[in-house]
């Protein structure tokens, strides 16, 4: 990772006008903020993130910034590694989020970044599975990635949606890709409840699933959210806000242009790029992986707020209600007491202060 940036940096001043500069000086120029990458993998469903890395593009370099991963295995060891100061910044879950803050309040942490506004989650079954809704998947075995896995809470979510209860569903960790693919198959779970990448790194595998339609309440949720310690967001403002700016213009960039995206990626995080596999097929692959989520990552045309990486108070009173339910803590609003305190969009204006038209016209014109 140090190296990568160094040649970027070094690049990013050439490419600017602003004459060769060394690596030493140009890293001294940058905030590192470290982000905890709860998929556990360096691969291109990080574009959203990572395009603005490049020394042509240069949205975080420009506001004094940079991107540094640390792969962690679920949202609650994320969650950890924002507690300890391990990382800057990272990705919560509301059901998991939330009656953690219940349940200690002075854990400082806020939601000041919505980066998946629409609902990634999915439910998949066999092909030949009788289980045609969600409500048919009451009492049953149902896979999750890992027993920390919001798949959980989004299960419970659904069920008390339909006025069911999951009281006699077993949670079974499962993994990723083929031994999830293979629990499924030979019916050691009946379902499997995970996010749309997930589920496509299963169906690339030659494993043929059904999606089960979510719930119609849960479908309109969003699903991210990116979470700082209150201590950061006071401390370091300019630089958060820098951060997310770069994130907006990233993932507008990504959308518009994925397959470039793509090769950013792998231009930047060479390690990333399969060894297996032709380059052609490890695009198409990703191309597949990331064909829904390309578009979980943008706002629906008639959202209240067009705002990239807003949250509403509305939104935020559902979760703590639906928290509520689904952990069995029907104290848990009284817990968190003002619904302001879990989340913000103090730097939401500033964040979208810059040309939308001109980044996605940047990403359609661009070719590495």
């Amino acid at each position: 990772m140090i190296n990568r940036r160094h040649f970027n940096l070094a690049l990013g001043a050439l490419g600017t006008g602003l004459g060769p500069v060394s690596t030493k000086a140009a890293a001294q120029t940058l905030k590192v903020m470290k982000v905890a990458n709860s998929a556990g993998v360096n691969d291109a469903q990080q574009a959203f993130i990572t395009a603005g890395q490049h020394p042509r593009l240069r949205y975080y370099a420009s506001e004094g910034v940079d991107v540094e991963y640390v792969n962690m295995s679920s949202m609650t060891q994320a969650m950890q590694g924002l507690i300890t100061g391990q990382v800057a910044f990272g990705p919560v879950s509301p059901g998991i989020y939330l009656p953690a803050l219940a349940k200690d309040s002075s854990l400082g942490l806020i939601a000041a970044y919505k980066w998946l506004p629409r609902n990634a989650n999915v439910v998949v079954v066999r092909p030949d599975s009788p289980i045609k809704t969600v409500a048919d998947l009451k009492g049953k075995r149902i896979g999750v990635r890992s027993q920390g896995d919001p798949g959980i809470v989004a299960m419970k979510t659904m069920l008390l949606e339909l006025g069911l209860e999951d009281t006699a569903n077993q949670y079974i960790a499962v993994g990723d890709g083929g031994p999830a693919g293979q629990s499924l198959m030979q019916e050691r779970v009946d379902a499997i409840v995970t996010y749309d990448t997930f589920a496509a790194r299963i169906e690339i595998l030659g494993i043929a699933l059904r999606y089960v339609p979510l719930t119609p309440k849960f479908a309109e949720v969003g699903t991210g959210w990116l979470c700082v310690q209150k201590k950061t967001l006071k401390e370091d403002r300019k630089a958060l806000v820098g951060l997310f700016r770069g994130i907006a213009k990233s993932t507008l960039f990504a959308n518009a242009n994925l397959d470039q995206a793509i090769n950013i990626h792998w231009a930047l995080y060479p390690e990333s790029k399969p060894k297996s596999k032709s380059e052609d097929e490890a695009r198409k692959e990703l191309q597949f992986i990331l064909k829904d989520r390309k578009q979980n990552w943008m706002r629906r045309d008639n959202d209240a707020d067009p705002r990239i990486g807003a949250s509403s108070l509305a939104e935020w009173k559902a979760n703590i209600d639906t928290a509520a339910e689904t952990s069995k803590n029907s104290k848990l609003a009284a817990e968190i007491g003002d619904a302001n305190s879990v989340f913000t969009n103090e730097l939401i204006d500033e964040v979208n202060d810059f040309d939308k038209a001109a980044v996605i016209k940047q990403a359609k014109d661009f070719k590495l």
